[in-house]
């Protein structure tokens, strides 16, 4: 099995990717695959809803995102990790998501996903419920820990001191491993929920 990790702090060894690693730890010893991408020091341009994705089953510009995306299809679970800017996660990030989810058309239900946020302070509950929105509109299952997935820390290594923090990041790897490995037998036995055709309402009268 297999899990991808999205580091959106544009510090490759801060405070994420720690919180990061304590999970890819946990998930090596459950027999997991786990690799990490760093992302939040990309050059990730957002989406302008040109719809040339509809056309060539990638997004129309050719960066990291389209080397993400065989490898979130690829793999059984989704770990999105940010600090937290302005009560809200790190833009690069939300661009490289947006387009991310819209321009991949592979089926994304019941891969596991779930959110990781790290703040010196405050804000890391908005920024929690901003990137699971991701999950939740795909028909992806969400895993939870004990706690809301955060980590408190401002200078790099601080996180290390938060130890509910950091065994919140241990639990939440643990709960995933066991939801991935449960969703994969069962869908051996029962295969994946039936799909209905959408049906777009609009709001225009």
């Amino acid at each position: 099995m297999k899990v991808l990790l999205l580091n959106g702090s544009p510090h490759a060894k801060g405070n994420t990717a720690l919180a990061v690693q304590e999970m890819v730890g946990v998930f090596e010893a459950e027999g997991i695959e786990a690799e990490v991408c760093h992302v939040g020091n990309k050059d990730i341009r957002g989406c302008i809803a040109c719809g040339r994705c509809a056309e060539l089953g990638r997004c129309v510009f050719d960066d990291a995102v389209n080397e993400i995306a065989p490898k979130f299809e690829a793999a059984d679970g989704l770990v999105v990790a940010s600090p937290v800017y302005y009560a809200s996660a790190n833009a690069t990030l939300i661009a490289c998501l947006d387009r991310l989810f819209y321009s991949t058309h592979f089926d994304k239900t019941m891969k596991v996903g779930a959110s990781v946020v790290i703040a010196r302070r405050g804000g890391c509950s908005a920024t929690f419920d901003e990137l699971n929105k991701y999950f939740t509109i795909c028909n992806m299952p969400i895993a939870s820990s004990q706690y809301w997935n955060s980590v408190h820390g401002r200078q790099i290594g601080e996180v290390r001191q938060d130890a509910e923090g950091m065994q919140t990041m241990r639990v939440l790897a643990r709960n995933m491993s066991f939801l991935m490995k449960s969703i994969a037998l069962g869908k051996e036995k029962f295969g994946l929920p039936e799909k209905e055709p959408w049906q777009a309402t609009h709001f225009i009268r």
